[in-house]
C-alpha cells in the first residue's frame, strides 16, 4: 500500500511549517542551488510542434584552374538538416483543503509549497541542459555533454572544441564555453506553446488517496517544455577532465591556459574578450551572441583566489546584470551547480 504522506501534504507537514500563532513559517531552503546558464540562456520558439529544425552547410563547392580551350566541371554545396527535440517536464502538488485552511491563510500556506516546485524543477532543468541524453532517457532533452563527448577527431567533429585538461580519474568536472545566440547555440520551446516554466492553480478538485477514498484537495499544476538547439558546434567549447582533487595541489590543471585555448577554438572572438585574436572572419567578431563560460562552484572559487593575485591580469573582478562576478577577458563566469565533480574521463 502506498504512503499517502510521501505523495500528498500531511498534518505533520503542516505542523512543521508553522510558527506560534498559527502564521506561515519562512522556510530556509537548504536544498537550493544556483544555476545561472538558465538565466542567460536564449530562448527562442522552434519551427516544429515538438522542436526546431536547423539546416546547415556542409560542404562547400569545388572551383578549378582552367586552361584556355579547357572546360570547368561543375560542383556544388551541400547541406544537412539537425532536428532538436523538446522535452516535457511536469510536476503536480494535492493538498487537503483542510491541512490548507488550519493555518487561517490558506493561500499562503500553498505559496510556500510552490517554491520547492519551482526549485526542484529549476536544478531539473539545469541538470538536463549539461547531461540530459535522448538515447539514454527518451522523454528528455539532450543536453552540452552528448554533443561533447569525446577528444577524438575521428570519432566526432565536434570533438575539435572539447580540450583535454589531463584527469585521469573519476573525480573530473569540465569548464563550458558558450556563445549564445539566434545562429549558434539556444533553447528552444514547441511551436505555438508557451515558454518557461508555467504554474497553473487548478483549484479544489476531488482526488483519492492509496484505498481509493475521495477527498476535496487544492491542486498546482507545474509545466515546462524546453530544448537545446546547437545550431553551430563551433560556438561551444568544453574544457573537459580536471582533475578535482588535484586543484589544491602543485600538479592543478593550469586553467588560465586552458581557458585561452578555449576561447581560441570560437571562429570568431567573443565581443568582450579583449586580445584573444582569431583567424576566421575578423569583421564579425563578437556579432554572433553573447558569451559567458559556466563552472561550477569548486571551480569558481579557485578562480576567484587567482582573481585577487595582482600580478594576474586576465581574470578581473566585474558585474554582470548589476550583481559582483568574475571576469576571464572581459566574459563573466557564472556559477552551475549542475555541473558534477564526478565527470567520467573524457576519451
Amino acid at each position: 500500500m502506498a504512503v499517502i504522506g510521501t505523495t500528498a501534504l500531511t498534518y505533520m507537514d503542516w505542523a512543521k511549517r508553522v510558527e506560534d500563532g498559527g502564521k506561515a513559517a519562512m522556510i530556509i531552503e537548504l536544498l537550493s542551488q544556483t544555476n545561472e546558464i538558465m538565466t542567460d540562456m536564449l530562448v527562442v520558439e522552434g519551427n516544429l510542434p515538438t522542436g526546431h529544425k536547423t539546416t546547415v552547410r556542409t560542404g562547400l563547392p569545388s572551383s578549378s584552374w582552367r586552361l584556355y580551350n579547357t572546360g570547368v566541371p561543375t560542383s556544388k554545396s551541400t547541406t544537412a538538416q539537425i532536428i532538436a527535440t523538446c522535452g516535457n517536464l511536469e510536476a503536480e502538488s494535492q493538498i487537503d483543503v483542510d491541512i490548507a485552511a488550519l493555518n487561517g491563510n490558506s493561500a499562503n500556506f500553498r505559496l510556500s509549497e510552490v517554491a520547492p516546485f519551482l526549485e526542484s524543477m529549476n536544478q531539473t532543468m539545469a541538470a538536463t541542459l549539461i547531461y540530459g541524453n535522448e538515447s539514454i532517457n527518451a522523454d528528455r532533452f539532450t543536453g552540452f555533454a552528448p554533443f561533447y563527448n569525446t577528444v577524438s577527431a575521428a570519432t566526432a567533429q565536434s570533438a575539435y572544441n572539447v580540450i583535454d585538461a589531463g584527469g585521469t580519474g573519476s573525480d573530473n568536472t569540465s569548464i563550458w564555453i558558450v556563445c549564445w545566440g539566434p545562429n549558434t547555440v539556444h533553447g528552444i520551446f514547441p511551436k505555438g506553446k508557451i515558454t518557461g516554466l508555467n504554474h497553473q492553480d487548478k483549484g479544489q478538485h476531488r482526488v483519492y488517496d492509496s484505498n481509493n477514498n475521495p477527498y476535496w484537495a487544492w491542486v498546482d499544476h507545474y509545466k515546462w517544455e524546453l530544448g537545446l538547439a546547437i545550431r553551430d558546434w563551433r560556438y561551444v567549447v568544453r574544457i573537459c577532465n580536471i582533475d578535482v582533487s588535484d586543484l589544491a595541489t602543485g600538479s592543478a590543471a593550469n586553467l588560465i591556459n586552458l581557458l585561452i585555448r578555449g576561447l581560441q577554438r570560437m571562429p570568431t572572438t567573443p565581443v568582450s574578450s579583449g586580445p584573444v585574436q582569431s583567424s576566421d572572419a575578423p569583421s564579425i567578431q563578437g556579432a554572433m551572441g553573447q558569451t559567458a563560460i559556466y563552472v561550477n562552484r569548486t571551480l569558481a572559487t579557485y578562480l576567484d583566489l587567482q582573481a585577487t593575485n595582482k600580478t594576474n591580469v586576465l581574470l578581473q573582478l566585474g558585474e554582470f546584470n548589476g550583481r559582483p562576478v568574475t571576469r576571464f577577458r572581459g566574459i563573466p563566469i557564472r556559477i552551475v551547480d549542475a555541473i558534477l565533480n564526478n565527470e567520467a574521463r573524457v576519451v
